[in-house]
């Protein structure tokens, strides 16, 4: 059976990891046209410091913190 988000909750879960898959892409070399990268949203948002494999490790932290991620 499929996982449904149809929760405010799973809602916003989805798109933590959504950024948490988009970044892990990014630090490959894959990019995208909408503008800013996940890394420097990150930064701007949490705070985060450092390269985007730093970030990675960072944000990885707070969602396993947040429990989003195990």
């Amino acid at each position: 059976m499929p996982f449904i988000a149809d929760t405010p909750e799973a809602i916003d879960a989805y798109f933590l990891l959504a950024r948490r898959g988009a970044l892990k892409l990014e630090i490959i070399g894959m990019r995208h046209s909408s503008g800013q990268s996940v890394s420097k949203f990150l930064k701007d948002k949490y705070g985060y410091t450092g390269n985007k494999k730093k970030v990675l490790e960072q944000y990885e932290a707070d969602l396993r913190e947040w429990g989003v991620l195990r």
